[in-house]
């Protein structure tokens, strides 16, 4: 992050016992709130976190997470110790109802964020690593069972009820991470478009007391019975059962009936049983993610389906976009920055949405003479070879970024070697934001523009490709040559959340894009817009 000048505001406040009067409120200690909450507190910024539960949820309920939300955790210093607790996946089977191999999706086991593409983990170990960034950070204040009975907006920001008792937090902003049920998103009235899926689910999470032979990621297309069977690392497996109706659960989370419906594939002397829930899959987009200076995240601000394995990526996506736009605007940064957040995430949302409801459309047909005609359709694609098509996302919608591509879409990571070292690019790099230079003909940036990037907080390096001299960027594994090649450009700036802000035909226009940046980042109005809550007061109530 570019890192504010009100870092120093933040930090004299260091140890000086509970305050009441913050940067940031993160409401939900969920891994977005956990994300936000670190991101920000890397960044400087005095945060209070508020969680209604008393403790850490200590329960799974997300799966599985990609490369990119890896690279997240990488940067937040998580991924390398969470690594053997975590299963790589590199397949996704969905089979009929007699067993047949209907769609089998490929996940490489290094993508194009430099990790596997696709992680299957058990979420209290997630939270656990998470949580021990969060109160590593002196500048950001937890607040277990405290729950947020309502907002008011002032001159400052706003104020946050806590409780019972007449506690009042202020902060200059609000993240709301509070979930599908978010209180906030409610009490601020906010509407949300439905997609029309909408599906009763129990969920039976088992604890393995030892190697088991059961598919790692299935989905069993039978239309008298749906299933989805996905791995939570190596010591969790979890069975999913659609149901015909809510009211159904009651009788079939019953012990007996779970391990009636597993004993097929795991019996009681394999694994116990220790999570059965019902979940209703929604597929939701709030309209809006903003009002004023409070900001929805996470399944707060979009439900979806899980046949992708994107509900917490979107969220941790949400996470990296906001925190170093809030930190350029608590730095002194125009406050309509903010106004960026939605039409930036929100076209990506929609279409993982998108892509989720007709998937799940596919998993769980009850007509028996459809999912027969499905069966038969897809059985005879693939035997003729046809394989389903990579699951590739959109980049951000119009926001801070240049027009033309690649600027919005998402930067390769790859490994790289400075001055000895040789990591992923992260690693080696740093964060914030990074002006990478085509050096591989002798281009270099002019001293001035080096300069420029120095003030605006850019660091600036020199791609080569072999001879490097100190402090260039040896391309190890090629992903940058050949990045700027099928590009075209000769300079690349990237934000702090991985997404490409821009590029230069030649190195003499780099200093166009830092112009750009300046733009948009140097002190403006820092004032919470209030605009869109002007004379409400009490938020949207």
């Amino acid at each position: 992050m570019t890192g504010s000048t009100n870092a120093a505001q933040g930090r004299r406040a260091r140890g000086q016992g509970v305050r009441s009067r913050y940067d940031v409120a993160v409401i939900g200690y969920g891994p977005v709130g956990m994300t936000v909450a670190a991101l920000l507190g890397r960044a400087g910024h005095d945060v209070v976190v508020l969680e209604r539960y008393p403790s850490l949820y200590n329960l799974p309920r997300a799966a599985t997470f990609d490369d990119e939300t890896m690279r997240t955790f990488d940067r937040l210093g998580i991924a390398r110790d969470l690594l053997p607790k975590l299963h790589v996946q590199t397949s996704y089977e969905w089979r009929n109802g007699v067993g047949e191999l209907l769609i089998e999706h490929e996940f490489a086991a290094v993508g194009g964020q430099g990790w596997a593409e696709w992680h299957m983990m058990y979420q209290p170990d997630l939270e656990d690593a998470l949580d021990g960034v969060v109160r590593a950070l002196p500048n950001v204040e937890v607040r277990m069972g405290s729950e947020v009975l309502g907002l008011r907006t002032t001159e400052r920001g706003v104020d946050v009820e806590v409780g019972g008792d007449g506690t009042v937090i202020s902060a200059r902003y609000v993240v709301a991470c509070d979930g599908g049920n978010s209180f906030t998103r409610q009490w601020l009235a906010v509407a949300q478009d439905d997609y029309g899926f909408s599906e009763p689910w129990m969920v039976c999470d088992f604890r393995l007391r030892g190697p088991v032979d059961v598919p790692r990621a299935r989905q069993i297309c039978d239309p008298a019975q749906p299933v989805s069977v996905i791995s939570l690392g190596p010591l969790h497996h979890r069975f999913s059962f659609m149901l015909d109706s809510p009211e159904r659960f009651a009788a079939e989370s019953a012990p007996e009936r779970v391990w009636a419906r597993v004993a097929g594939s795991l019996g009681p002397e394999q694994a116990d049983l220790i999570r059965v829930a019902t979940y209703t899959f929604r597929s939701l987009v709030a309209r809006q993610w903003r009002v004023g200076p409070v900001l929805l995240a996470g399944d707060a601000a979009h439900q979806m389906p899980p046949f992708l394995g994107q509900g917490m990526c979107s969220g941790i996506r949400d996470a990296q976009n906001l925190a170093f736009k809030l930190d350029a605007v608590l730095g002194g940064a125009d406050d309509t920055l903010l106004d960026t957040y939605q039409s930036e995430r929100e076209p990506h949302v929609r279409a993982v949405i998108a892509k989720g409801v007709e998937l799940g459309r596919v998993q769980t047909m009850r007509d028996p003479v459809a999912a027969e005609a499905r069966d038969v359709r897809l059985i005879v694609q693939r035997r003729a070879g046809g394989r389903p098509e990579k699951m590739r996302f959109p980049g951000l919608g119009p926001g801070l970024h240049d027009v033309d591509s690649p600027a919005g879409q998402l930067m390769p990571h790859g490994r790289v070697a400075r001055d000895g070292r040789e990591d992923l690019l992260d690693a080696v790099l740093g964060g914030g934001f990074v002006l990478l230079v085509d050096g591989r003909g002798g281009a270099r940036l002019g001293e001035s523009a080096l300069r420029q990037a120095t003030a605006l907080g850019v660091s600036v390096h020199h791609l080569v490709t072999r001879d490097a001299r100190l402090g260039e960027v040896t391309d190890r594994a090629g992903v940058y040559g050949a990045w700027f090649d099928e590009k075209r450009c000769a300079a690349v700036l990237w934000r702090p959340d991985f997404y490409v802000f821009g590029t230069a035909a030649t190195t003499a226009d780099g200093p166009r894009l830092l112009r750009r940046l300046a733009s948009v980042i140097r002190p403006g109005r820092s004032a919470p817009t209030q605009a869109s809550a002007a004379g409400i007061g009490r938020i949207g109530r």
